[in-house]
């Protein structure tokens, strides 16, 4: 970036692959020696507590547009801090489990639309 430039939050580009965000969870459990916590059924355990807690920031709002219209800056970023554990979380169990996720995630789509053709 040159001198100046800002970053539009509405241009940022996620580009980080699974892979990457896979490969950084390692390290940072490495560098704690968190691995002998890290079994399939823990980290399903604090996925699903991530899940309750992304669940609190819905509860007793009704239904809530797209874009989130009224919510305040400090909201959405703690909703984004919400969504990105239960990622996290998400990869890490994939990555021990021994699946491919981006691969899954990929060939689940060609069965949804197998399965859930488009009406025409």
């Amino acid at each position: 970036m040159g001198e100046g430039e800002e970053i539009n939050a509405d241009e940022r580009v996620m580009d980080i692959s699974l892979k990457d965000l896979s490969k950084q969870l390692e390290e940072f459990a490495m560098a704690r020696d968190w691995e002998k916590f890290h079994s399939p059924r823990n980290l399903l355990l604090a996925m699903v507590g991530e899940v309750g807690e992304l669940s609190e920031i819905f509860q007793w709002r009704g239904e809530v547009g797209r874009g989130l219209p009224n919510w305040e800056d400090a909201e959405k970023e703690h909703l984004g801090e919400e969504l990105s554990d239960v990622l996290l979380y998400l990869i890490r169990l994939a990555d021990i489990c021994g699946i491919d996720l981006g691969d899954a995630a990929t060939k689940k789509i060609v069965k949804n639309a197998i399965k859930y053709p488009p009406n025409h």
